[in-house]
């Protein structure tokens, strides 16, 4: 068949935009062909017969920008403005999605959050508007959804949000939705009373990932890590959700100027850089200025993933809400060890049980005897491969690309 990816953004190191991306690799291998519309394609090599760039989709377009400060953060007494807005833009974007169907002959459509988060609440409008019109049959890939966030998508007026209740998620006649996490499959039955396809997060445990060579030899040298110390690794964004306080007290609770933190991410996603600021506040509280290093500048894409895991001694991963938790399977791929919260609402449920080895923390409660059985990992290099290995057979067995595609094929057996 001739599926159509809508995305806000592809081509980062995002979970929606990573996953979307397996996605597309699996698909492909059941002989689909696959087109991609988004607003951004970021580090992806776009193919002019395959990818069409539409930047009114991107969440940081000045379209968005405004509708989700008049709609959440900002919002003004009267409603009709971003009404007015939403409707204006929206039926922009269905034009141009209803030519992009016609063009390419799209025959299913697979929306990519977009019609699950409000984050850009044009877009979702767009979607169920396509949808409507044309009749194709469309996959939703519902990552996480706004109940989930807290007031983050509660607006002042009733009609904003119930122009949320009534598009995200997106409740037509024979949609099928791919949630990714038992809490998902068990939200929808209580919400809504529909069945939904649980398709875990994956990675390719078959490809070599986070192995050191000859290119990433200098990778973190060239970040300040000497060859006599030793890198743990924060492989996530900088927003409040990942706990990456837990992992800067970590390090100063190790008490070795030898012991460097590495955090990956940007802070795009952090508004206003409140939560990025505490954590530079902390870094300084802390004396720590030498061991906790902001790498985002080094780390745009796959490659560069790899490159940190391949020196990287052990992982931390103390999110405290995760959609499912890429980083997690990312470290298995990698054989790296990892350092995790009981994060809700996926941790032990979807993950945990399957017997993974790992130091686990109960809200982030760093104590002394979890401290110690983290660094009887850390300073055993022997230990650490071994970790690595068990819990990468286990990832291969649980969240593997075959996985994927036994899933995929039965959701677009239309």
């Amino acid at each position: 068949m001739r599926i159509g990816i809508i995305i806000g953004r592809i081509g980062g190191v995002d979970g929606v935009a990573l996953e979307t991306e397996k996605w597309i690799d699996v698909l492909k291998r059941l002989g689909h062909e696959v087109f991609i519309i988004s607003g951004e394609f970021e580090f992806w090599k776009m193919d002019q017969n395959l990818h069409d760039h539409f930047p009114l989709l991107s969440f940081f377009s000045p379209a968005v920008k405004w509708e989700q400060r008049k709609a959440f953060f900002e919002p003004d007494k009267d409603p009709g403005p971003i009404l007015d807005h939403i409707s204006d833009i929206s039926s922009i974007i269905t034009e141009k999605l209803q030519n992009w169907v016609r063009v390419h002959k799209i025959e299913v459509l697979l929306s990519e959050n977009a019609s699950a988060l409000p984050s850009h609440l044009a877009m979702g409008v767009a979607i169920k508007k396509l949808v409507q019109d044309t009749g194709l049959p469309i996959v939703t890939h519902d990552h996480d959804f706004h109940w989930e966030r807290g007031s983050r998508y509660i607006s002042i007026h009733d009609e904003v949000n119930t122009l949320i209740n009534d598009t995200f998620p997106l409740l037509l006649p024979d949609v099928r939705h791919a949630v990714i996490n038992t809490f998902g499959v068990e939200t929808f039955k209580d919400k809504f009373n529909l069945e939904t396809t649980m398709v875990p997060n994956v990675m390719d445990f078959e490809r070599a990932y986070g192995i050191p060579n000859k290119d990433n030899r200098y990778f973190l040298k060239n970040l300040g890590v000497e060859d006599d110390e030793i890198a743990l690794l924060q492989v996530t964004r900088i927003v409040r959700r990942k706990g990456i306080e837990t992992a800067v007290s970590l390090i100063e609770k190790l008490n070795d100027k030898k012991v460097k933190l590495i955090i990956t991410g940007n802070n795009n996603d952090d508004q206003n850089r409140e939560y990025y600021n505490e954590i530079v506040d902390q870094i300084h509280d802390l004396n720590l200025a030498n061991q906790v290093i902001f790498a985002s500048h080094m780390v745009r894409d796959h490659k560069d993933l790899s490159d940190v895991y391949a020196h990287g001694r052990a992982c931390t991963y103390f999110s405290t809400y995760e959609g499912f938790g890429n980083a997690f399977l990312e470290a298995a791929l990698a054989k790296k060890p990892i350092f995790v919260n009981n994060y809700k609402p996926v941790y032990m449920q979807d993950i945990g049980n399957k017997g993974f080895k790992t130091v686990m923390l109960e809200n982030n409660h760093l104590s002394d005897d979890k401290v110690k059985k983290m660094a009887d990992i850390i300073y055993n290099e022997r230990y650490c491969r071994e970790i690595g290995e068990y819990n990468h057979n286990l990832g291969k067995k649980y969240f593997s690309f075959d996985v994927l595609e036994e899933n995929l094929n039965d959701l677009f057996s239309f």
